[in-house]
């Protein structure tokens, strides 16, 4: 690889490796990481366990469950109410990973609830610090996503995250905190690291064996499905053959027409393509199969997978061709080879960016853990007895509060060098 192109695709894997640390503040936290050869195969891999455990807790009072503050980060707090609801939605997400393990990965990942949330405290900390706001990020994630849901506007995207039980200011804040976080990663951690041609002549090297693979094809797809008709009035019981006849005969009118009408608008998405409209464009916008939003993406399928008539079509054809209109039981498609990748050990140049991916985020793992370490030790941060952080540094300082700064619940506690004392633990 040239090196003009090759910091290129470095800043590509890279951008590609950020977008994934958004996983890392949801609900469930920093623990929750997706490496690259996971999601190549669509799976979720669980982070080694911490060797911090998190004490039981006490019987929860709702009636102060919003007040009670568990731990002091810096100037902000973070209330047993947040910890709770962090708990919560780990087991939701356990559960969607991996059903038959949910039980075993929460116990595993339990224990770094609270040091997930400090994590998070600390990277929003440092993005105020770096001047980042993320405002317009946030609204150009918000507008992609009105169009990914076929919206017309944000006071229906607004609408349909309240109708999922979801307060939409709510909903712009955790996107927002998102932006911040990866930005601060990006900015932070992942700049720092690079990837030499030696690093992935080696990993290549040793892990051809597992590179080899079946021929397979990535594809993408438009589906029109004809529009049923208005359902027509059935005949009463008591019609006449010759009624019910008319009936079933229209019935049959009315399903012929809207199959045909979706041959054409098939027919006519396919001529806009081929007249040199973008795929996944068309695909968002006009498809009505369930990969509309990521633009048709169907996914990698490996030889033997697919209908014989589907699969003497594709793997026939070469990455970037697109077939014709093809008739299905869901009425017509058109399918766009993404990738076809022939059987056995595929070249360095092929592998590459997956390579790339692997190591930057073998590398940033470690070098993520260090940083907020390093956050950490710089930081005040004080917890109420019977919760664990399992992220804690032996260099962490606790904050003495004055005389004057004694109000055990304040919710403002301030920064080092002013109303604090720090000393080692």
């Amino acid at each position: 690889m040239s090196e003009g192109i090759r910091p290129q695709l470095q800043a590509a894997v890279l951008n590609n490796l950020m977008n994934k640390f958004v996983l890392l503040i949801s609900m469930s936290g920093l623990s929750v990481l997706v490496s690259a050869q996971a999601a190549t195969t669509h799976k979720a891999v669980a982070p080694a366990p911490a060797a911090a455990a998190t004490a039981d807790l006490p019987p929860v009072d709702s009636s102060h469950l919003v007040e009670e503050i568990i731990t002091r980060v810096n100037g902000q707090i973070i209330t047993r109410s947040e910890f709770v609801r962090s708990k919560d939605q780990l087991r939701d997400d356990v559960k969607q990973q991996d059903a038959a393990n949910a039980d075993k990965l929460y116990a595993e990942r339990e224990k770094d609830v609270l040091r997930d949330l400090i994590d998070q405290q600390l990277l929003l900390e440092k993005g105020k610090d770096l001047g980042i706001s993320g405002d317009t990020d946030l609204v150009k994630r918000l507008d992609q996503m009105r169009k990914d849901m076929k919206l017309d506007t944000m006071e229906d995207l607004e609408k349909a995250a309240t109708a999922q039980g979801i307060p939409f200011e709510d909903f712009k804040q955790n996107m927002r905190n998102q932006i911040i976080t990866q930005k601060v990663i990006a900015e932070e951690v992942g700049s720092h690291v690079s990837i030499s041609k030696d690093d992935e002549q080696q990993f290549y090297d040793e892990h051809k064996n597992e590179l080899d693979q079946p021929e397979s094809i990535k594809l993408s797809e438009i589906l029109v499905a004809p529009q049923k008709p208005a359902a027509a009035a059935k005949p009463a019981a008591d019609a006449s053959d010759e009624s019910k006849a008319q009936a079933a005969e229209a019935a049959k009118e009315a399903d012929a027409a809207a199959l045909a009408a979706a041959e054409a608008k098939a027919n006519d998405l396919l001529k806009q393509i081929r007249a040199g409209a973008s795929f996944e464009d068309v695909a968002k916008k006009s498809s009505d199969g369930p990969s509309a939003a990521q633009g048709g993406d169907l996914g990698e399928f490996k030889r033997g997978s697919l209908a014989k008539e589907l699969e003497d079509k594709t793997f026939a054809m070469k990455a970037g061709e697109v077939t014709d209109v093809i008739r299905t039981k869901q009425g017509y498609v058109i399918l766009k080879v993404i990738s076809h990748r022939a059987e056995g050990i595929p070249l360095m140049k092929e592998v590459e960016p997956k390579i790339m991916d692997t190591l930057y985020y073998q590398k940033l793992q470690p070098a993520l853990r260090a940083y907020l370490t390093k956050l950490r030790e710089e930081a005040y941060i004080d917890y109420k007895p019977g919760y664990i952080d399992s992220g804690a540094s032996p260099n962490q300082t606790k904050p003495i509060e004055m005389a004057t700064a004694k109000a055990p619940e304040a919710k403002n506690l301030k920064k080092k060098k002013k109303k604090l004392l720090g000393v080692p633990i």
